[in-house]
């Protein structure tokens, strides 16, 4: 009886790195860059706008129409109110891309959802913009 053959050495195939391009973009890492520096500056926005809206000079009773009128008179609060309004949905759109791409399976499905989640996106930033800077305090 002759002795089983030895089998010869195992030949394990290299794992195949992804073809890069010579432009590769940074997407991704300037929307996690984004999220964490618009965060801190909506923490910052967020709550100086709660303090001074809901606890200075008696809180939320004297909150009305000529209220609001005197804030948007200044290009200060105009400013404030701007910023936080655009950083917010920036910030919320992107989280929302970030969950679209993670949970749609198919590409379809993911196209439609972010061009609504866009459209849905642009039309709130625009309607709020042209909100703040349109704003007649003479019509109340």
């Amino acid at each position: 009886m002759s002795a089983p053959a030895q089998p010869g050495p195992v030949s394990i195939p290299a794992p195949r790195t992804p073809q890069r391009s010579s432009q590769r973009s940074n997407v991704e890492l300037y929307s996690w860059l984004f999220m964490r520096i618009s965060g801190v500056v909506l923490i910052f926005l967020v709550l100086g706008h709660l303090f001074i809206m809901n606890v200075l000079d008696g809180g939320v009773q004297r909150i009305n129409f000529a209220f609001v009128a005197g804030r948007w008179s200044s290009p200060f609060w105009q400013t404030w109110d701007l910023l936080m309004l655009w950083l917010a949905m920036i910030h919320g759109t992107n989280g929302m891309r970030t969950i679209i791409n993670d949970y749609a399976e198919r590409d379809q499905t993911r196209l439609w959802l972010k061009m609504l989640l866009y459209v849905a996106s642009g039309f709130t930033v625009l309607l709020g913009t042209l909100v703040i800077f349109t704003f007649d305090p003479n019509i109340g």
